[in-house]
Parts: C-alpha cells; structure tokens; sequence
C-alpha cells in the first residue's frame, strides 16, 4: 500500500465540512449523471474531487492555501495535473457554502466542455490481435 492511497484514506475519514457539503452534490452521479470520486491519488498528488470521465477536478481549500509555500506548491501540483489532461476548478471552503449555485454551474460548464472519451470499437469492428 503506497503512502499516497493511505494519505487519501485519512483525508477520506475526516473532510472538511465544506467537502462533505459538496460531496452529498456530487456523489452517486446525482450530479448531472456524472461520476464523482473524491480524494484520489493521481500521481503524488491528491485531489480532492475527480471526474475521471471529464478529467475534470474540484479542489475545495482552506485558509493555508493562501500561504506562500501552499501556493507554490499548488502551483506546481496544478501544472503537473494540467498536463495530464486535467482541468482543474479551485474553490475556498466559504465559496462553496455562499456561492454554490455559481459552482455548480460552473462544474456542468467545465464538463460539458471537456472533450469525450474514446467511444471503443464494437467487436466486430475491432482489430485482430
């Protein structure tokens, strides 16, 4: 078991309570249909929120984002993950609680943007080997 999967366990058992606010919007596809998971290891990194679908990512922060040293590490983590295909939406914890219609919206924006998986092939229409 690596460090990362136990780390996003922890996180798992004790979310903020702006997470677990916006879990219950997100969680069993009562979103849009879409599929939420939340603290998943990608990398080193862990994300609070992902739709691996949409490679869309919702980060909800406290006040120690506002740091310097959280910031740039934010910075490079962000980097790392747009690079990878992620789009990534970062919200402060009172946003979600006072700003959630506009989250919203702007989630089912980033998704409807992100481009479509890869639809596969049907049997007969797939390659030999």
């Amino acid at each position: 078991m690596t460090r990362d999967v136990d780390r996003a366990r922890e996180l798992r058992r004790s979310p903020t309570e702006a997470e677990v606010f916006l879990w219950r919007q997100l969680r069993s596809r009562a979103f849009q249909g879409l599929k939420f998971r939340r603290q998943v290891a990608l990398g080193k990194y862990i994300a609070d929120f992902v739709c691996l679908e949409k490679r869309l990512i919702i980060e909800v922060d406290g006040g120690q984002h506002n740091e310097q040293v959280q910031r740039q590490y934010d910075e490079v983590r962000d980097e790392w993950l747009r690079s990878q295909g992620f789009r990534i939406l970062r919200y402060w914890n009172n946003e979600v609680f006072e700003e959630f219609e506009a989250i919203a919206e702007a989630i089912w924006r980033a998704a409807k943007e992100a481009p479509s998986p890869p639809t596969p092939l049907p049997r007969g229409e797939r390659g030999a080997g």
